[in-house]
């Protein structure tokens, strides 16, 4: 069967009572039939996955949403968490241990970078950060010690690009493990690990659960890697998903083809909106035919979703505050990926920049493009 098929079905073969949505297993544990079983002592072991005993280490409604998050990301196995950062911190953990050393991309989720930065230093785990444009930066930034290539691409805000085989080729050469977070992509754009990525993460609250209720996270590895996870930081450091929340994202990724498509209209329209405003000295968009990176950007994604950065030429705090205020249907907000529309304020200087600078990211939602292009033609003003 086809993707779109798979979204609808895969891993609910079994209709419970006959329903056509699967019920939520809501249970904290599992009771096991006899003693042998309880001690794991299964006559087929390939079906250890599939046995559960408590809904921290796994329930069936994960194992569902799991089923279809690695069939999207043509990997063996997934695991969902939490949160995005449940999964991040996992993933990140499990590849690097006291005395190892990271080399991660400056622009990668604020979170994560500050979990390198401010928590890693403490275990005596190591990071370098590099701009990750050329291939080559990041391969010189390997040390003897590295165990770890971060990647996140597009990255958050500047959505900077990352030669996935380029880099997963030195990394497996030099026993490196690789992670990317595919998170503003998504597998429906975007699959890391057919160039090679060792662990894909995502936010799953983002574009995967989609209607900005739920707050989760993903790994996709290899079946033995999900394993291992699951069985180590998974289980010891509880940040597994619960049933309900599983059951939530189970109805999102049923709508995520016609979403995600949505976003790359939404996305399209309104940077076809911004190229005509002469108040910003960048627009910043995976999808824009002038992006510095358009080649490789057409390499290894198929599609653009809706998150839009600007650069306004009048860089001060009043006009970006004064401008984010005057919105009315554009909400000020961290997040994406669900129904409605944001704007955010990001002031900041990645390495390569010579001073800090205001930078206002757009996130177009399902709202009438209209509505939304006239919302910011009111407001832009300020910015002049």
């Amino acid at each position: 069967m086809r993707r779109d098929t798979h979204l609808q079905h895969l891993g609910e073969e079994d209709h419970h009572l006959g329903a056509v949505t699967p019920p939520i297993f809501q249970t904290s544990l599992f009771v096991q039939p006899d003693f042998d079983t309880f001690r794991g002592k299964l006559d087929d072991p390939t079906k250890s996955r599939e046995r559960y005993v408590y809904s921290r280490v796994g329930n069936p409604n994960l194992t569902m949403v799991e089923k279809k998050l690695a069939m999207l990301e043509h990997t063996e196995a997934a695991l969902i968490f939490a949160s995005g950062m449940a999964a991040i911190t996992a993933a990140i953990l499990h590849c690097a241990r006291s005395g190892d050393h990271i080399v991660c991309v400056d622009t990668a989720y604020g979170p994560t970078r500050e979990f390198l930065t401010n928590y890693l230093p403490s275990l005596n785990i190591t990071h370098t950060f590099v701009v990750g444009n050329d291939p080559q930066e990041i391969i010189d930034a390997c040390q003897s010690n590295t165990k770890l290539i971060y990647l996140e691409s597009p990255s958050s805000v500047l959505f900077r690009v990352q030669d996935f085989e380029a880099i997963t080729t030195h990394a497996k050469a030099s026993g490196i493990k690789t992670i990317t977070d595919n998170s503003n992509a998504t597998p429906l754009f975007q699959q890391p690990h057919l160039m090679g990525v060792d662990i894909i993460v995502h936010s799953a609250t983002k574009y995967l659960c989609g209607h900005s209720d739920v707050v989760a996270g993903v790994i996709c590895s290899t079946a033995e890697t999900c394993r291992d996870i699951e069985l180590r930081e998974g289980q010891w450091f509880g940040g597994r998903l619960a049933p309900f929340d599983a059951w939530l994202m189970l109805r999102g990724l049923r709508t995520l083809r016609l979403r995600v498509e949505e976003a790359q209209r939404m996305g399209k329209l309104l940077f076809d909106y911004l190229s005509t405003k002469t108040v910003f000295d960048q627009i910043l968009y995976t999808g824009d035919p002038n992006h510095p990176q358009a080649d490789l950007i057409a390499k290894q994604q198929t599609g653009h979703t809706s998150l839009i950065t600007v650069i306004p030429k009048v860089q001060t705090e009043e006009a970006t505050k004064n401008f984010l205020e005057a919105l009315n249907i554009f909400q000020m907000g961290v997040s994406w990926g669900g129904y409605e529309s944001l704007a955010v304020p990001i002031h900041g200087k990645p390495m390569d920049w010579p001073a800090e600078k205001w930078a206002i990211r757009f996130y177009a939602g399902l709202e009438d493009i209209e509505d939304l292009t006239e919302d910011i033609e009111q407001a832009i003003h300020h910015l002049a």
